[in-house]
């Protein structure tokens, strides 16, 4: 109970401080609509704050949280898909000019690759069928980096990652059809929680580098 007791004292908190910072904000997005121009495509990990490693505020962007920060190929089927459904809305509803998938340091989920012997619980299969998107990274890598210690292998995943969402990402027909018509831009990032930086894939210079306003 002490943990919840901390969320209600939070929000207690939020309502008497912050909410009234951004209180005509907020009445306004209630008025109008949200209308953020950024699709953010982040981790579950409590240690990655959108938000707050971007510095932005209520209504800015739309977030997509998941395990991994995977994206999943398009699959036209009606069973309940809830990373392509907020992709879909934030598309082609919201038209958003901007999708971001972030990965991060420390990532679990790409750590789990690594140590398959973990995942045979069963009560871990939807996890175990999760984490599949993230095995053609691992399979780059291992097949790529050649002998380097593993907290760089680990990194490297993270990274390469990222790059196979951005290519599911152009699965899905509404992203295409956007991106070609110079409408959605699509951004691979990777945040390192011990320094703060985030590091932004440069395509003329195939690399992640820090990035530029």
């Amino acid at each position: 109970m002490k943990h919840i007791k901390k969320l209600i004292q939070g929000s207690h908190k939020f309502q008497d401080k912050e909410f009234k910072k951004h209180q005509f904000k907020f009445e306004k997005l209630a008025a109008e609509g949200q209308s953020p121009k950024i699709l953010f495509i982040g981790c579950c990990d409590s240690r990655v704050l959108p938000n707050l490693i971007t510095n932005t505020g209520p209504g800015d962007l739309f977030v997509v949280r998941n395990i991994g920060n995977f994206v999943a190929p398009y699959n036209p089927d009606e069973d309940f898909h809830s990373t392509a459904a907020a992709i879909e809305y934030a598309v082609s509803v919201l038209e958003v000019r901007n999708i971001v998938v972030c990965g991060h340091s420390h990532c679990g989920a790409i750590s789990a690759l690594y140590k398959e012997e973990k995942l045979q619980k069963k009560e871990l299969t939807h996890v175990k069928t999760w984490l599949k998107l993230g095995q053609e990274a691992k399979d780059f890598v291992e097949k790529w980096a050649g002998e380097i210690p593993m907290a760089d292998k680990l990194t490297m995943t993270e990274e390469i990652s990222v790059l196979f969402q951005l290519e599911n990402l152009m699965t899905y027909p509404a992203v295409a059809k956007r991106v070609k018509e110079e409408k959605l831009f699509l951004n691979g990032w990777h945040y390192n929680i011990e320094s703060g930086e985030i590091v932004a894939y440069d395509k003329e210079r195939e690399e992640f580098l820090p990035m530029q306003a």
